[in-house]
């Protein structure tokens, strides 16, 4: 595990409680997130856990590029922000999961784990504000054709739309709250139901078929 803070001191805490948990083994620590690249390319850690408000290259940023670059690796928010733009701009960076700094010990540690699982994972009070707001958005949303494509499931169709919308695969799954490997299976039958063999290709059909649209 990366360790991503600029405060030295809870950077260095985290660390040490980290390092006192089964299964978890810090390989490093980074205070922003250009440090936190550099790190990534050269320890290769499986979960990043990172910060969100740092000097430089914010939290945000550094998850997007660590998840384009590195989609193996997963990222975990540990953050004092809990206003709705940091939420989903991180979520839909890639972060695989979204935590409070004042989260306990129990929970920091089932985070770790459900993350390193494929699972997503979010605060309690994130979660429902999250729900709150993909239903809000699923009201703007126009909706698209249903004959467009009649062999997908509900859940395909779901996961179409993000995909339309440009969401990466880490994004959709803590979106839908799903694990990655559940994502990658749909949007594998998606490209076998619409016979196209890339993203690219699937985006395009979509969204002549409405996917992928917000109302202003």
């Amino acid at each position: 595990m990366l360790v991503v803070d600029d405060h030295a001191l809870f950077r260095e805490g985290l660390a040490a409680i980290l390092a006192s948990l089964p299964d978890v083994v810090v390989v490093g620590s980074a205070s922003d997130g250009t440090e936190a690249i550099s790190a990534v390319e050269e320890l290769q850690p499986d979960i990043v856990l990172m910060d969100l408000h740092m000097p430089g290259m914010n939290g945000v940023e550094a998850t997007r590029r660590i998840t384009a670059g590195w989609p193996h690796i997963a990222v975990l928010v540990l953050t004092m922000l809990e206003d709705d733009r940091s939420v989903f701009a991180a979520l839909e960076a890639g972060a695989h999961g979204y935590l409070l700094k004042e989260s306990g010990r129990a929970e920091l540690a089932g985070a770790i784990h459900a993350v390193s699982a494929g699972q997503a994972v979010l605060d309690g009070s994130i979660a429902r504000r999250v729900l709150s707001s993909a239903g809000r958005r699923t009201d703007e949303r126009r909706m698209p054709d249903p004959q467009a494509f009649p062999l997908l499931t509900q859940r395909e169709r779901e996961v179409l739309d993000l995909v339309a919308r440009g969401l990466t695969n880490p994004a959709i799954a803590s979106r839908l709250f799903l694990s990655e490997k559940t994502v990658r299976n749909h949007v594998s039958n998606i490209f076998t139901k619409l016979h196209v063999t890339d993203r690219a290709a699937a985006v395009a059909r979509a969204r002549d078929a409405g996917y992928g649209e917000v109302q202003r």
